[in-house]
């Protein structure tokens, strides 16, 4: 057994989906998707650096993982941290022990005062490690692994930064009729507010909508990154072939922006039965069951302007939500994530009847 850097992007990126084959809660996403967001040509690597380490036994890897320094995270926080992300392995301490110690070794030789992680590559795509849960499967652009994962990291002397939710709601007409009046009141004091789906025939206008907020309405939040524009635009063009006009809304006050919402079905329904690849043999599956068989969807994002928050707009999007969910013939929706101390989100999620059934956690680990 031993480690070595992974040159080739295949064979890091096609591990887990040897390693979790028979896993029937496991789905990974397109596998073509995952080798661009690991490739120089993705614009989040324009302000970060990386490196990939596999560990193999006779020719057979056995684990994963990659370091991460993130100058953009540096900048906005004034750390200076490092992070461990695409982290998969079989249930051995010795291969974690070697993941770890060579990923610590390569942030300390960066000048790193400490690692944090998973992350995929940061805050803004996929992150964390799922510690409660393991019975479901993930959904879409959210993260799954076996229990032993916890175990392993700990091992290693992490220990737990954040935790971070994933809501489970299922639609209840008698909990949303309670919230009609309040609603309306809402409406009465915000005279100029209006709640518009997004244009999809016109991406650029929805990019640049989304850029007004999205960095202002998370800035304060725990673990933030501010999103380039070249990666806010990029993220907008990936989700252009499964977009569709009701998956994403703005509240605005005297036509401007001040919130946003995106919303996504859950093609992991889908993406299960490809195993990271589209052929000719499984896209008419995959149209059959994104037609037909979808009941379900994510809400990605959720946020409001902080100079608009405390006025009920994140209450009158919940209920824009809700509403054009069931429009879809959703059955439930997934909420996630948000940050376990963020008392006010989690509060207004459970009063429309979400439930936490997903916890996820970032370790950190000091590399004094």
């Amino acid at each position: 057994m031993h480690l070595r850097e992974a040159l080739d992007l295949n064979e890091f990126v096609d591990f887990p989906y040897r390693l979790f084959r028979n896993n029937k809660n496991w789905v990974g996403e397109l596998k073509g998707n995952v080798k661009f967001l690991l490739s120089d040509k993705h614009p989040f690597w324009r302000c970060a650096e990386k490196k990939f380490f596999v560990v193999e036994d006779d020719g057979k890897i056995l684990g994963r993982i990659a370091g991460i320094i993130n100058h953009r995270y540096n900048q906005f926080h004034g750390e200076n941290a490092s992070f461990f992300g695409f982290f998969d392995l079989i249930n051995d301490e010795n291969v974690s022990n070697l993941l770890f110690s060579e990923v610590e070794k390569w942030a300390k030789e960066k000048g790193c005062s400490f690692i944090m992680g998973p992350a995929n590559p940061s805050s803004n795509y996929s992150w964390g490690v799922l510690i409660d849960n393991f019975d479901e499967p993930n959904t879409i652009m959210m993260p799954y692994n076996p229990s032993y994962y916890q175990r392993l990291i700990e091992k290693n002397g992490y220990i737990k930064e954040k935790d971070l939710y994933a809501f489970k709601w299922v639609y209840d007409e008698a909990i949303l009729s309670r919230f009609e009046n309040v609603a309306q009141r809402i409406w009465d004091a915000n005279k100029g507010l209006s709640i518009e789906f997004g244009d999809i025939k016109n991406l650029s206008a929805i990019f640049d909508d989304v850029k007004s907020v999205y960095n202002k309405a998370w800035e304060k939040n725990w673990g933030f990154v501010p999103m380039s524009d070249s990666e806010i635009e990029q993220m907008t063009k990936e989700l252009k072939p499964i977009l569709k006009k009701e998956f994403i809304f703005f509240a605005r006050e005297n036509n401007i922006p001040v919130a946003f919402c995106l919303m996504l079905p859950d093609l992991n329904i889908v993406l299960k039965s490809l195993n990271g690849k589209i052929t000719p043999l499984n896209i008419f599956s995959m149209f059959y069951k994104y037609l037909f068989k979808i009941k379900s969807g994510r809400m990605l994002a959720l946020g409001v302007n902080a100079e608009y928050r405390g006025k009920g707009i994140e209450l009158l999007m919940i209920l824009k939500a809700i509403e054009t969910a069931r429009k879809l013939g959703w059955e439930w929706g997934e909420l996630s994530w948000t940050l376990e101390d963020n008392i006010k989100i989690n509060k207004t999620i459970e009063k429309f009847g979400g439930k936490v059934y997903k916890k996820y956690r970032i370790y950190k680990k000091s590399l004094k």
